[in-house]
């Protein structure tokens, strides 16, 4: 790993050990390793009940009627609830747009909808008790593409519905639409030299985190319910749930629990509602696990996107215009679909000066899975197309790819389509050039020069395409290169009020002084747990800090998505530990300020335990000053507001920061065979400051996985039907440890003057440049236009 790094300044110069700026630990990551962390599937209650959930066999049925008395009759079984069973008026629930039903009433929309739910003393009892649940469908056309939704006759899917969207869509089959237009496009295009266009497609992917859905409701004496779960906003989630059980929210009271991966899959309920259901019925805690298959049914997905892009550009390199149409689809419910659209025409650009767009994004309802949060949320659909357009545009000008990047490349003070002003830097020429200087991987890695070392074999099949399949030994093996650039926004956007909550208690214990942060962030792997022990040894001075369990007993921070949790979470817990810090100060001023002058005059630190003057002078011990006392200090914190994008012009200060990754990818490809094989995908990234430098290449290096799953291997295969073809990982393929390339990172760090310690969100930009540029690089190995991810065989043989 290169590291490039522009210090920034601490707010207080803390140099206490741990602190931001160093790889520190994580306190979950030796139990994860061994398998000793406990994940929200691993809980148990005495006297526990498992919940189960039958779901629908057809993607568009009307319910003529659903008998549960087989069901009910099965010894074991506890309870059997259906849509009629739900306690309250209020059976719908969403992030956005209340339309999910809790459990299916009239009729199914998808393909794995719930229509009731079992509670047995055995998850088999509860799994044969489903199985005998009679329900008479009537199967319905069903609605599959932008086609079949807008055509004159299309079904309606959510007739009636009315939302703040409905007035600016032109079909009730279109959750939301964004236009963006700014300059004049037929203008620029009579002045340029060559004009591209070209048609794209990207499958939907899942977000295939390996811990699924689980989470255990527990029955309280008060009336309420505890829920143990795995989820990525706690608060969300509680606003969705206790209007669906008629209770408080403060009688929902919800407590994060192991969760094994999310990537956006998690921000929707899945399981939550239904446990709660189960458990309240019952009055017993209740268990609810999925299986993997129905893993695939239970959350969201990637949008699965069509995209039409036009690009004209001058003789000398210069883009002069560019005019899109992105179709997403959203699936049988919003979900997060109107944020999705959001991004994707804000952002459908990409990191490149144009002053002349014509945009329109949309997403549509299908009777397909519901699709929703995925890491890159919109940018990846667009990064996949206009980056496909920046290489046909150089090839027709005949120009090196990057220098064309590099030439159209924005910087800080670049106007977006939207009319914001990027004032943050925004290297993307920079990030360009190193990770074209990055060292190339040697050619034909597998010959060996030693034989022996294979049992005489003369290739290492591992580093072949085909790998362990042995289906070449270099006939026919050809490498390609291949570079893209992406641009992401963080946090919230269009007005959204984001922000965090963090509570912050300093005391002393056993004889020396202790931190405790208490933040409601989910910590689903991005490693908030040892950042927010960071900042408070950063800014408290002191070396040890607990971090409290995530639950709904403090204010909310949001959700861990957007590559906003260090940021917005991040900044509230700094800003508790700056007035927990003052607090301490006025408390060793009202002790000991009569006798020191110091305590007036100087600017006071606390650093290891101690309080300091400046000039590096100890003034008191933190055990001193606190004695008895206990500062204990909660608050909230924001960044600048954004603004909603005008509905008809696309205008507005619309994001809080962008972040940009590029990379470079060297494939390997059988031309006959049709086999590909990713050598390496080198990313340099612009972070502002690497709180923890180890963990910012680790989520690097991730996003940058899940982006070459996308441009090679992985797609929930959806049938005309709606029905799901492949709901396992047998069928579903992720990369392994073997697909998976080297990943050599090169970080920069140039600060952002508006964000905490200067930082960047880092996890979402390296999964969008790293799918557009294996796919270039796969093009520049066979010559083929490859227009679709993810690329199969079949692509690339013609057969």
């Amino acid at each position: 790993m290169g590291v490039t790094r522009t210090p920034t300044p601490l707010s207080q110069g803390s140099r206490t050990a741990g602190g931001i700026g160093e790889s520190t630990l994580r306190p979950d990551g030796t139990l994860k390793v061994t398998g000793e962390f406990a994940y929200s599937s691993d809980m148990w209650h005495e006297d526990m009940l498992w919940g189960y959930t039958l779901r629908s066999p057809h993607a568009h049925a009307e319910i003529r009627s659903v008998d549960t008395s087989e069901a009910l009759r099965q010894a074991g079984v506890y309870a059997v609830l259906t849509h009629d069973d739900l306690p309250t008026e209020v059976k719908n629930y969403g992030l956005e747009i209340q339309d999910t039903p809790v459990l299916a009433h009239g009729r199914v929309r998808h393909h794995g909808e719930p229509v009731a739910l079992v509670a047995a003393d055995h998850p088999e009892t509860a799994r044969r008790a489903a199985a005998k649940i009679k329900v008479d469908y009537a199967e319905l056309p069903v609605v599959h593409d932008e086609a079949s939704a807008l055509a004159e006759d299309a079904p309606l899917l959510h007739p009636g519905r009315d939302d703040h969207h409905a007035p600016h869509v032109p079909h009730p089959n279109i959750v939301h639409r964004q236009p963006i237009v700014r300059g004049d496009v037929e203008a620029a295009r009579a002045r340029a030299d060559v004009v591209v266009t070209g048609e794209y497609e990207v499958g939907m992917q899942d977000q295939a985190f390996l811990g699924p859905e689980s989470g255990l409701a527990v029955p309280a004496e008060d009336g309420g319910v505890d829920l143990y779960v795995a989820t990525q906003w706690l608060h969300a989630d509680l606003r969705q749930i206790a209007p669906v059980l008629g209770l408080p929210e403060d009688k929902v009271r919800m407590t994060l629990s192991g969760v094994g991966g999310a990537f956006g899959g998690r921000e929707d309920l899945s399981m939550q509602i239904h446990a709660c259901l189960l458990a309240l019925r019952t009055g017993k805690p209740v268990k609810v696990v999925y299986n993997r298959f129905e893993s695939f049914f239970g959350h969201v997905h990637r949008h699965p996107a069509k995209l039409r892009y036009e690009h004209g550009a001058t003789s000398d390199g210069r883009i002069t215009h560019m005019t899109c149409r992105i179709v997403l689809d959203g699936g049988a419910y919003a979900s997060s679909s109107p944020a999705v659209v959001g991004n994707a025409s804000s952002l459908s650009v990409g990191p490149y000066v144009v002053d002349h767009v014509d945009i329109e994004a949309l997403a549509l309802y299908t009777n397909n899975p519901p699709c929703g949060a995925m890491r890159g949320f919109g940018a990846v659909q667009a990064c996949f197309a206009y980056e496909a357009q920046m290489d046909k545009v150089a090839a027709a000008l005949g120009m090196d790819p990057v220098e064309f990047r590099q030439r159209n490349a924005m910087s800080q003070g670049t106007i977006m389509p939207t009319g914001q002003e990027v004032d943050s830097p925004a290297p993307v020429a920079e990030i360009l050039r190193r990770v074209k200087a990055m060292p190339m991987p040697p050619e034909r890695q597998w010959e060996l020069a030693d034989g022996a070392a294979m049992g005489g074999a003369t290739v290492d099949v591992r580093a072949l395409p085909g790998g362990l399949s042995n289906t070449t030994h270099g006939e026919g093996v050809v490498r390609g290169v291949g570079y893209a650039v992406g641009i992401k926004n963080v946090g919230f956007s269009e007005g959204f009020d984001d922000y965090s909550t963090a509570r912050v208690r300093l005391e002393v214990a056993g004889g020396k002084p202790v931190a405790m942060v208490h933040t409601a962030m989910a910590e689903v792997g991005q490693g908030g747990v040892t950042v927010h022990a960071q900042i408070a040894r950063t800014e408290l001075g002191v070396t040890d800090v607990t971090i409290h369990p995530a639950d709904t007993q403090v204010g909310s921070a949001g959700s861990t998505s957007a590559s906003r949790q260090t940021y917005v979470t991040g900044g509230a817990v700094r800003n508790a530990c700056e007035m927990v810090r003052e607090k301490v100060l006025e408390i060793g001023r009202a002790r000991f300020g009569t006798y020191h002058p110091a305590w007036a005059t100087a600017e006071l630190l606390l650093e290891g335990g101690k309080v300091v003057t400046d000039g590096g002078e100890v003034l008191a011990s933190l055990v001193d000053v606190l004695q008895d006392e206990v500062v204990d200090i909660e608050s909230e914190w924001r960044h600048r507001p954004t603004e909603a994008f005008d509905l008809r012009t696309g205008q507005g200060f619309g994001h809080v920061q962008y972040s940009f990754a590029a990379h470079r990818a060297v494939v390997e490809v059988d031309t006959e065979l049709g086999l590909v094989k990713v050598v390496e995908l080198a990313c340099a990234q612009d972070v502002g400051k690497a709180l923890n430098p180890q963990s910012v290449v680790g989520q690097i290096q991730g996003g940058t996985t899940q982006g070459l799953g996308l441009a090679v291997m992985e797609e929930i295969l959806v049938g005309e039907d709606g029905r799901v073809r492949n709901p396992s990982f047998t069928d579903y393929l992720i990369p392994t440890i073997l697909d998976t390339p080297t990943i050599p990172v090169d970080v920069l760090e140039m600060a952002d003057d508006h964000a905490p310690y200067g930082l960047r969100g880092v996890g979402e930009a390296p999964t969008l440049s790293s799918t557009p540029a294996v796919l270039a690089a796969i093009r520049a190995a066979t010559g083929r236009e490859l227009a679709r991810v993810p690329v199969r065989p079949e692509h690339l043989t013609g057969t």
